[in-house]
């Protein structure tokens, strides 16, 4: 009996060489591979033939959250001991959630400095969990010296070093405050997004921003048992309206990565009414899970035994995943954030 609850039932086997570890040269060239959410078939495609599977009247949503330059190096103050330091969560009066490495002598008082004194911080307070909450001061603009210091945040499997930061950044980037690109959306350039409208489709911006927890794998035997992380998403009038005027018209809900999905998972109603909104989501989605506002999805190949797995699986049915991506490793698609994509439709 297949209990779809237990974490194991979302591993597969992916050889290493097979971890995208750079960019393609251009956008909308990486492959496309389209799954049929309710028969299980497959097809291979080049990213840029999605424009011919959205439709007039169809909807496009996209999450516009930026990446910032989360990794400092620094040293601590006392000592000169070195240390790394990734920016998680922006709490409020300069006061950030951190991950700080090494961590055990960083306790409550300890001081640390960047950049030659650019940038100093604090350490006000250890979490439970271990991230530090620390307090910065700087002069002039924060964003500015962050620019100046930071290096983009490249999840743990990516080795190689990032030539061009804009790179890890979808066209459509605005808001600032995520610790890791949505990165089904880094297939899209501006001309294929150009187009699209030009067909009639409409695109629609929703906010989230991606923390790293979204890298944490499923540590737990049973997944219900998993701790979910949370995340700031922020949805405006003017795009639950078009949300809700496609739905009404026949239209399909295409979300662009499984940040947009969660994010608009969250602000549907029982009814499949988007309502605007903004605040902390903890959505968990895995199989069983009824789907209330998205139609289909455009997304990467994700992690084994990660929750992004469990999220495709509940809508196009585990087995069904399972098997693309097997097919996907046998083909020798390119994995993870700077990987291939998937089109799950029907």
């Amino acid at each position: 009996m297949d209990n779809i609850l237990s974490v194991h039932d979302y591993d597969y086997h992916l050889p290493e060489e097979l971890i995208a570890q750079d960019p393609l040269e251009d956008r909308s060239s990486s492959r496309l591979m389209v799954l049929n959410k309710n028969t299980g078939d497959v097809s291979h495609h080049i990213f840029k033939e999605i424009k011919d599977m959205i439709n007039e009247g169809d909807c496009l949503v996209i999450n516009d959250t930026k990446v910032i330059p989360a990794r400092l190096y620094g040293e601590r103050e006392d000592t000169g001991a070195g240390i790394e330091l990734l920016l998680l969560k922006r709490m409020e009066n300069d006061v950030w959630e951190t991950l700080v490495k090494p961590g055990k002598k960083c306790r409550t008082g300890a001081k640390l400095v960047f950049g030659g004194g650019l940038l100093k911080g604090e350490i006000i307070d250890v979490l439970d969990d271990g991230n530090r909450l620390i307090q910065f001061s700087y002069d002039g603009i924060f964003e500015e010296v962050l620019d100046q210091l930071g290096e983009m945040p490249l999840p743990p499997y990516i080795t190689h070093k990032l030539k061009d930061k804009n790179r890890y950044q979808t066209v459509y980037a605005k808001h600032e405050g995520s610790a890791a690109a949505p990165t089904a959306g880094l297939h899209f350039t501006k001309e294929l997004l150009a187009e699209l409208e030009a067909k009639g489709v409409k695109i629609v911006h929703v906010t989230l921003h991606v923390g790293l927890g979204t890298f944490r794998p499923v540590k737990v035997e049973n997944i219900l048992e998993h701790n979910m992380h949370s995340e700031y998403y922020v949805v405006d009038k003017e795009a639950a309206d078009v949300i809700n005027a496609t739905k009404k018209a026949g239209g399909r809900v295409i979300s662009v990565g499984t940040t947009s999905t969660r994010t608009l998972e969250t602000v549907t109603d029982e009814d499949g009414v988007v309502h605007e909104g903004s605040g902390w989501t903890q959505i968990f989605i895995y199989p069983g899970y009824k789907f209330k506002a998205i139609d289909a999805l455009i997304t990467n190949f994700h992690l084994p035994e990660s929750t992004l797995l469990m999220l495709v699986s509940a809508l196009a049915g585990r087995e069904n995943i399972l098997n693309a991506y097997n097919i996907a490793v046998q083909e020798r698609y390119r994995f993870f954030s700077f990987g291939d994509a998937m089109f799950i439709t029907d």
